[in-house]
């Protein structure tokens, strides 16, 4: 089996047509006529996660973030970015990223993090790629905040002030999602699930929605879930590993 089908079968799910201008999803490092020997899936990619890839055997890397997302003018290992790259190139490591394809994707991000939530009638917010879904029974903002973090693996949440009475209606987005806050209150939302959320729409919106900030890479880690699932739903039998070196990159104190 090459690289090129577990690419197409990435694909298949999330094809390049949905991501972002800005966006650099795709094959990043390696050549995707190659043999695959087997595939490692993780949200980000460091020197750690080629060298563990390069221990279990992996000629591949499976990422949500792009490893290049900016232009590099140069490669002389003085970056972490600059570091994995190289450490990719020399063990003949490919490397591949679906990042807001993935997000935008029917079976992406955002629906599995809504099925992982228990949202129902789930439906697509006014402006892709964000969601919104029926939570029965309702909860109450600390029943839905601590029902987040179970999910998602966090410890902490930052959210706007908590309101009284029970919510039946979340919007979210997994990763930076705070653009779509608008979106999310004209869809009737309660509560709305995101990252990255700025100091001033906490501020500006504290009145109008119910604003949870999980953190970009717990709204983010079921990514290699979902790598997963579609990849061995058509290579059952294949060697693919999830990252066990790989971690938040924010610590919490």
């Amino acid at each position: 089996m090459l690289i090129n089908d577990i690419i197409d079968t990435i694909e298949e799910k999330a094809p390049l047509a949905l991501q972002e201008p800005y966006d650099n999803a795709g094959l990043i490092i390696g050549d995707r006529h190659r043999e695959c020997s087997g595939v490692l899936f993780c949200v980000d990619v460091n020197e750690e996660t080629v060298n563990e890839a390069a221990q279990k055997g992996c000629n591949l890397i499976v990422s949500h973030h792009p490893l290049i997302f900016k232009g590099l003018k140069r490669i002389t290992g003085s970056t972490p970015q600059e570091r994995a790259a190289t450490a990719a190139i020399k063990a003949d490591i490919a490397v591949y990223a679906a990042h807001t394809n993935l997000d935008a994707a029917p079976e992406g991000v955002n629906f599995t993090l809504a099925r992982q939530l228990g949202l129902d009638d789930i439906t697509p917010l006014a402006t892709p790629p964000g969601l919104c879904g029926t939570l029965t029974p309702a909860l109450t903002a600390a029943e839905l905040v601590n029902r987040i973090k179970t999910v998602c693996g966090s410890p902490v949440a930052r959210c706007t002030t908590p309101p009284q009475g029970r919510l039946s209606r979340l919007a979210l987005c997994g990763g930076s999602g705070s653009f779509l806050i608008n979106d999310a209150i004209e869809a009737g939302a309660d509560a709305f699930l995101t990252s990255d959320v700025k100091y001033h729409d906490f501020v500006d919106y504290a009145e109008r929605i119910f604003i949870i900030d999980i953190g970009h890479y717990e709204s983010e880690k079921c990514t290699k879930q979902i790598f997963y699932h579609i990849v061995s739903e058509n290579f059952p039998n294949f060697a693919l590993y999830y990252s066990e070196t790989e971690k938040n990159p924010i610590n919490y104190l």
